[in-house]
């Protein structure tokens, strides 16, 4: 019962998603709302992001230097936490962080216009609700998250930065230096693509649950958490694609 009603959700979403591609891009475009969703979105997001890169960039740090120093490889510290957090942990923390906040948002947002009949009043009225509601947001999750990754990621390296000057003594030339020498097309090209599928995917399944939440006030519950948990388990499929892509593409 369990698997037949996944599937069947893995197909309304699928649905949903065609939707978008077949509206979203159609006139009257809502440039207005795009930008206002983008500053929601992105701006918003970034205090929460730029935090948690921080923390994961200093950790990482931290962590690895007392195994790097008993093998006497101190010095390639800058080299792995970079290639990790550009490569794996900030796409994946920030895409993680992204869904928890806004995707749930979304839910909530959306789940609430819909039991209220907002949506509904929408219609009658003659504004296109999916165009304004929906493909809007998932424009800007679109976006905004492959910015936010990167900024993360620039956080995340200067506060790994600052965590080896805490026991030692490096320049900010050589650390930047050493992470760049190490870094190829391979590596920061699909960390960044697969970033704008992680953003579309937390849009398309926040818009999705939240317009077409039902049962009153426990179903704007319903929407905001399940958005989150469906959001952030597509992600991680999604990471795992991305990596037996690039590795059958010879980027690994």
């Amino acid at each position: 019962m369990a698997t037949s009603t996944t599937v069947a959700e893995t197909g309304a979403i699928t649905r949903f998603a065609g939707r978008f591609f077949q509206e979203g891009f159609r006139p009257r475009y809502e440039v207005q709302e795009l930008l206002h969703q983008c500053f929601v979105v992105g701006y918003q997001s970034l205090p929460l992001v730029g935090i948690t890169g921080f923390i994961m960039g200093m950790v990482l740090t931290l962590q690895s230097r007392p195994t790097m120093a008993q093998f006497g490889a101190e010095s390639w510290i800058p080299t792995m936490v970079g290639l990790t957090i550009i490569r794996e942990m900030g796409p994946i923390i920030t895409a993680l962080i992204f869904a928890g906040k806004i995707g749930s948002s979304i839910g909530a947002e959306l789940g609430s216009m819909r039991v209220t009949e907002q949506i509904d009043a929408m219609e009658v009225s003659g504004t296109n609700p999916f165009k304004y509601l929906v493909a809007t947001r998932v424009l800007a999750t679109t976006l905004m998250l492959p910015v936010l990754t990167v900024l993360a990621d620039g956080i995340g390296l200067f506060a790994s930065f600052l965590g080896i000057n805490l026991k030692g003594v490096t320049s900010l030339a050589l650390f930047t230096n050493n992470i760049v020498s190490a870094l190829t097309f391979g590596d920061v090209v699909p960390a960044v693509i697969k970033t704008f599928f992680f953003g579309f995917a937390v849009g398309i399944i926040g818009c999705y649950k939240g317009y077409y939440a039902d049962k009153g006030t426990e179903g704007v519950g319903q929407a905001a958490n399940s958005a989150v948990v469906a959001s952030s388990l597509v992600i991680f499929i999604l990471d795992l694609l991305a990596v037996q892509t690039t590795g059958l593409l010879g980027l690994n």
